[in-house]
């Protein structure tokens, strides 16, 4: 029985250490695909970042096959807070229906949500893109904005602009990375309006939406 307990606590703490890996392994993704979006002339509007109250980046979002099928992606957000950004709490992307396609290739996205009223909304279990608040694709300076759009996506997969149908997009809370990083159940608002620390692991990240919106 003791060695049967000894395996099993084996086995949670590798399962453990390579969640804690793999969420490492997005943050560091995230950093980057922050960092080339907003270097690129096409890629993030300087004006709209400056502006954000909260900042997501969802590396790596796989698309489905070409007419339907369903969109997913795992980020992370951070929203400003003190004078600066608070610790990230992770997220999901998902899309029930998807519009233009690139033939299933991954997109890195960024999401600017403007509007500070909605940021309760936004870090909640469940964030329905339109409905919630209204959304439209950004693409550096070209018109592909509404200017009356709260919440911005900006999304590039090899180096040209990418965008897919936002109807049935959610934003959710991504559990599992949430207790990777911190090693407990907590909520994205405890997160982000509460008294978390940035992790280690996570402060790259955090130092480059800073450096991003204040530039």
């Amino acid at each position: 029985m003791r060695n049967i307990c000894c395996l099993l606590l084996t086995f949670v703490v590798a399962i453990s250490a390579s969640a804690a890996d793999e969420t490492a392994a997005r943050l560091t993704k995230a950093t980057a695909a922050l960092a080339t979006m907003t270097q690129s002339e096409h890629g993030v509007s300087r004006d709209r970042i400056a502006s954000a109250d909260c900042i997501a980046v969802i590396p790596g979002f796989k698309k489905g096959a070409a007419g339907v099928g369903v969109g997913f992606g795992r980020g992370f957000i951070s929203c400003r807070k003190d004078g600066g950004w608070s610790a990230p709490a992770a997220i999901t992307l998902e899309t029930a229906s998807l519009g233009v396609q690139l033939g299933g290739e991954e997109i890195d996205i960024v999401v600017l949500s403007l509007d500070k009223t909605r940021r309760s909304k936004l870090l909640s279990e469940r964030f329905a893109v339109g409905s919630d608040a209204s959304a439209a694709w950004g693409n550096g300076k070209s018109a592909h904005e509404d200017p009356s759009a709260q919440v911005i996506f900006y999304g590039r997969t090899k180096g040209v602009f990418a965008g897919f149908g936002l109807d049935g997009a959610t934003l959710k809370r991504d559990q599992a990375d949430d207790k990777a990083l911190y090693g407990r159940d907590v909520t994205n608002t405890d997160i982000v309006d509460g008294s978390a620390a940035t992790p280690q692991v996570a402060q790259p990240f955090v130092e480059k939406v800073s450096q991003s919106a204040n530039r």
